[in-house]
């Protein structure tokens, strides 16, 4: 039942109220969002990686494989049947994956099936309507041809892009070129044209020309309906997966570690803090001595969102070996930046008996299974990819799968930015000296110039990394690890962690924490400890890298930042 309302009852003007307030509210967010796209380009300028000086070489680093705690290096390669991604049958309803139509392709010919998905063209010519169906499982959709015998011929071609349509018809060879199938719905005893939803094409808001990302950014429900979201999140999917057949296949446990901490995993205190006490009336917060009385409330200490899982990992690392975790973290950043989230998904695996070398040939061997998953289960996705955002892009990722990754010290890699800076290379950041911080110019530096291809820079000074990493012998280094990659800088980062009791509180205390706060991590240093090491990648950030998209915000369904948290 319908209703109608006066002007001038009650109800009508409680509604006109909300929706007024609703629109208004709907009206600021869209333009703080908008401001909020505009500090990027404010803040971010590009990274200026300067040329290689004419005649400039470096001969490939070595380092002593003597000091390895596994005196042979291990394969983690995996055979070539698990490369290639079984595609299952979807048999929700008796309907059929488009995906799996087009890759089966001839085998179907002369049944009859069921799909539904989205119309991506409506055409109607003559006689016949031609649909292009796309149900999400692949870039291509499938043709449809309609025949005018079907007695909803008139409601099919008032079809427009963006209705949901349910088709049942007989798969034939197509006379087309570029496709081996199509549909064709010619029988109205049992074929069938269902229109499940329409879409008005007046305000239906994806339009069929190419939207840039930021426009898509600000539809974010419906920018999986194009060809550029839609690519991204398939290979996002992929890229999940292949993640956990690496490791599970290489022995690596899956541990769920808590998305609540009472811990600083990285020490820069930029954590989001969970509460149930706060309220907008401040009186009403249980204070004392001034400041907030965590004792009242709900964990009756300080807890935060975690920032990383890689400390509570560990504790499963020095009982079950090896193990790995992948879930959300999240960093109360105020960046503005192409790399940076307010929430974002981190894969940190950990190895028991095992040191810093083991970690690099882990962290390379994931990488490569990574990229060569993709090149083999989503290349119509990177073709487009390659055509529309970044050219060259296959090239690229067959390039990096193709070399041995370069193993460099940090000493090694700031002898190499001094000669190169004598030899005439100009860096924004012209004060190069050991113990510095190494900027993104730098590292895309020794990385895309020098050795053209994925290095690992490691050892490095002690005070510009975290606390849990192992002191080397010398004490001024810890043996900490970056990978570093050609036209993206950091992509990994990790370390072997500091076993030994003493020298971890010594560390604590360096780095201004408080030992009390790391009691069970400390006490897997008492009971048992071994050596161990692991890495921790930023998921998104390997997204961009395989993706090619610039902005971490198009690689993420729902991007969390400063200012925003829409949808």
């Amino acid at each position: 039942m319908q209703y109608q309302f006066l002007e001038s009852d009650e109800l009508f003007t409680r509604i006109k109220t909300i929706t007024d307030f609703a629109k208004q509210t709907a009206a600021a967010t869209q333009k703080q969002a908008k401001k909020t796209e505009k500090l990027i380009g404010e803040i971010e300028k590009p990274i200026n990686v300067p040329p290689l000086p004419a005649g400039f070489k470096v001969d490939i680093p070595q380092f002593d494989v003597t000091k390895r705690l596994n005196k042979l290096p291990r394969s983690w390669d995996l055979p070539q049947q698990l490369y290639k991604k079984h595609l299952p049958k979807y048999n929700v309803g008796t309907i059929y994956r488009i995906q799996e139509l087009l890759n089966v392709g001839e085998g179907y010919i002369g049944q009859t099936v069921t799909v539904a998905g989205w119309a991506r063209t409506v055409r109607d010519q003559k006689n016949l309507c031609f649909i292009e169906l796309n149900d999400g499982t692949s870039f291509g959709g499938l043709q449809i041809v309609v025949e005018d015998k079907l007695s909803n011929f008139d409601q099919i071609i008032k079809a427009n892009t963006g209705f949901s349509l349910k088709v049942t018809g007989n798969i034939v060879k197509s006379p087309a070129k570029g496709q081996l199938i199509e549909m064709l719905v010619a029988d109205p005893t049992k074929h069938e044209v269902v229109i499940v939803g329409q879409a008005d094409p007046q305000e239906y808001p994806m339009a069929k020309s190419v939207q840039k990302p930021e426009t898509l950014r600000q539809k974010a429900h419906l920018r999986p309906r194009g060809n550029f979201f839609s690519a991204v999140t398939r290979i996002r999917n992929n890229l999940a997966y292949a993640t956990h057949v690496f490791f599970q296949n290489n022995g690596c446990l899956y541990i769920h570690t808590p998305i609540i901490t009472g811990s600083d995993c990285e020490g820069a205190g930029e954590m989001f803090r969970i509460s149930t006490i706060f309220d907008n009336d401040i009186k009403k917060i249980p204070q004392i001595n001034g400041k907030v009385d965590t004792a009242q409330d709900f964990f009756k200490k300080e807890v935060n969102l975690t920032v990383s899982g890689q400390l509570q990992v560990e504790h499963f690392c020095i009982s079950m070996s090896n193990v790995y975790t992948f879930g959300p973290t999240f960093r109360a950043e105020k960046a503005h930046t192409h790399r940076h989230l307010a929430e974002f998904w981190m894969i940190e695996p950990e190895f028991a008996f095992a040191d810093l070398f083991d970690n690099m040939e882990a962290a390379e061997g994931y990488v490569k299974f990574c990229i060569n998953y993709i090149l083999q289960n989503n290349m119509d996705d990177l073709k487009f990819l390659d055509n529309r955002v970044k050219p060259g892009l296959i090239d690229y990722l067959k390039d990096i799968v193709s070399k041995d990754f370069i193993r460099c010290s940090y000493t090694q890699g700031i002898d190499i930015l001094l000669k190169a800076q004598k030899a005439g290379a100009k860096f924004e950041n012209s004060d190069i000296k050991w113990g510095m911080d190494l900027n993104s110019e730098h590292e895309r530096f020794i990385a895309e110039k020098v050795f053209q291809r994925p290095v690992f820079l490691y050892d490095y000074p002690k005070e510009i990394k975290a606390f849990y990493m192992k002191v080397t012998d010398d004490g001024k280094c810890v043996r900490a690890m970056d990978m570093l990659i050609p036209q993206v800088g950091e992509l990994i980062g990790g370390s072997q962690r500091e076993e030994r009791y003493d020298v971890l509180a010594q560390r604590i205390k360096e780095c201004g924490l408080k030992i009390e706060d790391y009691g069970p991590y400390m006490d897997l240093r008492k009971y048992g400890t071994v050596p161990h090491c692991g890495f921790g990648l930023g998921f998104e950030r390997l997204v961009m890298m395989v993706t090619g998209v610039e902005n971490i915000r198009d690689v993420i369904p729902f991007p969390r930042y400063h200012g925003s948290a829409e949808f």
